[in-house]
């Protein structure tokens, strides 16, 4: 088995079928398709189900034993399960163009990438199925790139690019290599946001053969109810941006522990975690506003009431807040 196609599912009944339909069309058949059901309430199971015989064996339907409320364990559980010697990870409302595989296979086989980076995909709304999705029309160029390029293994310019986000965070951009993912280690954390931009680090430090290319391969659903786009109290949009604030750090913390580059350059240390904690507390603004100091010290005290340092981190916290604009303030 040359790939393996993994997706985290969880009530997608309207767009899953879609979506399994873009992935019976590819030209390349050497794949395997694993769901792994995040405990859907609809008739997510029963569309995925009903494609069993299309493909002939090559899906498999996991089913977690309860509901995780987040992409990370469904991706992590697929790729426990997995036979491809690549990995591809795609989003259960999403779509990929119908040479997708083919040329991501190629890819990484020509240049033994460990990782492929397709340029991000297309967006599309809410339609049940976009206009000329299996057209190979589609596959245009569209950055400053021209050809396939090998990024530069020099560890500084990897994560200069990382700060300056010229590398995107979600992970059906990223075709890659089994082997390198389990022998890493690498995957993704157990947060409710920002999992992507965690996981891509570790992928963008360790990877040593890193190849950009120019193609847009797939087509990405942007909806009104996806996770990131609910609206929340001020007081649970706070608690939606603590959980990756504080287990994200704590991630970046433990692996950069373990990379000898980052002892040897401690300032790259220090700007990977403040690029991390702007980025989250930049989705905490609007709520921020709406709280009074008291009121942000409590949600903040409660949040890491588990550590000694609760009452410091939660003073620091309001302190910071006070002074959020110059925080925030872009270099």
């Amino acid at each position: 088995m040359k790939i393996s196609v993994i997706i985290p599912l969880y009530n997608a009944e309207k767009y899953f079928g879609v979506c399994l339909e873009s992935l019976l069309i590819q030209t390349f058949t050497d794949f395997e398709v694993i769901v792994v059901d995040d405990c859907s309430k609809d008739n997510s199971v029963a569309v995925a189900e009903s494609y069993l015989e299309k493909f002939d064996g090559r899906l498999k339907i996991i089913t977690l034993a309860q509901n995780s409320g987040s992409a990370s364990v469904p991706r992590n559980e697929g790729l426990k399960f997995s036979r491809g010697e690549y990995i591809f990870f795609m989003d259960d409302d999403d779509l990929l163009i119908d040479t997708a595989l083919a040329k991501l296979f190629y890819f990484a086989e020509n240049f033994q990438a460990d990782v492929v980076y397709m340029e991000r995909g297309f967006l599309c709304g809410e339609e049940l199925l976009p206009k000329n999705f299996t057209q190979t029309a589609w596959d245009k160029k569209f950055s400053d790139l021209n050809e396939p390029k090998l990024e530069s293994d020099n560890p500084n310019e990897r994560i200069e690019n990382f700060l300056q986000t010229t590398y995107g965070w979600a992970p059906w951009i990223k075709f890659l290599r089994r082997d390198f993912l389990i022998a890493n280690k690498i995957d993704f954390p157990t947060v409710k946001i920002s999992e992507d931009v965690l996981w891509t680090f570790k992928v963008i430090c360790l990877a040593q053969n890193f190849l950009r290319v120019p193609n847009r391969l797939y087509v990405h659903r942007f909806l009104k109810t996806s996770w990131s786009q609910i609206k929340r109290s001020p007081v649970d949009e706070i608690k939606f941006w603590l959980d990756p604030l504080i287990k994200g750090l704590d991630y970046l913390d433990s692996f950069m522990n373990e990379i000898n580059f980052f002892a040897q350059n401690p300032n790259f240390r220090f700007e990977v975690t403040n690029f991390f904690v702007k980025m989250q507390v930049a989705g905490m603004l609007g709520a921020l506003k709406n709280l009074n100091h008291y009121e942000l010290y409590k949600i903040i005290h409660e949040a890491v009431s588990d550590t000694k340092y609760a009452a410091l981190i939660a003073n620091l916290f309001v302190v910071m807040n006070f002074y959020r604009d110059k925080f925030l303030e872009v270099k």
